[in-house]
């Protein structure tokens, strides 16, 4: 089984930046490598969204429209993170960011929440002023 854990949420005003984070742990033998990771949110009245997925490389990844050219998600295989840094914040509803772990080596743009078979327990992130 895969733990994952998100951190770097918080309150940020519009236009502000925040880095979210992912910590990524498993069962012996776990090889972060072959795990594709994929960032959504979650606020109130709405289903999950996908924001973004990365494959085992950072040359691989997708973002859903609305967050193109502001979110970049990361990864450091040594480290076993994945990190979404998202910049020019748009005022709305708060959101918990949760990140997921698929046992791929690449996304797909179609890739959704069926796709994941392990998820973390999120982190809100509120843009307000």
């Amino acid at each position: 089984q895969v733990q994952l854990v998100e951190s770097g949420g918080g309150f940020v005003q519009p236009g502000g930046s925040l880095r979210l984070s992912c910590a990524v742990s498993g069962f012996s033998g776990f090889t972060f490598d072959y795990y594709a990771i994929g960032w959504f949110r979650l606020a109130p009245g709405k289903e999950r969204e996908a924001v973004s997925c990365i494959g085992s490389s950072d040359g691989n990844s997708y973002y859903v429209d609305s967050v193109k050219g502001r979110f970049t998600s990361s990864r450091d295989n040594a480290k076993n993170t994945v990190y979404l840094q998202m910049h020019s914040l748009k005022t709305e509803a708060p959101a918990v960011y949760y990140c997921a772990a698929a046992e791929m080596l690449y996304c797909s743009k179609d890739m959704g929440v069926v796709d994941f078979g392990s998820w973390g327990q999120g982190t809100q992130v509120t843009v307000s002023s």
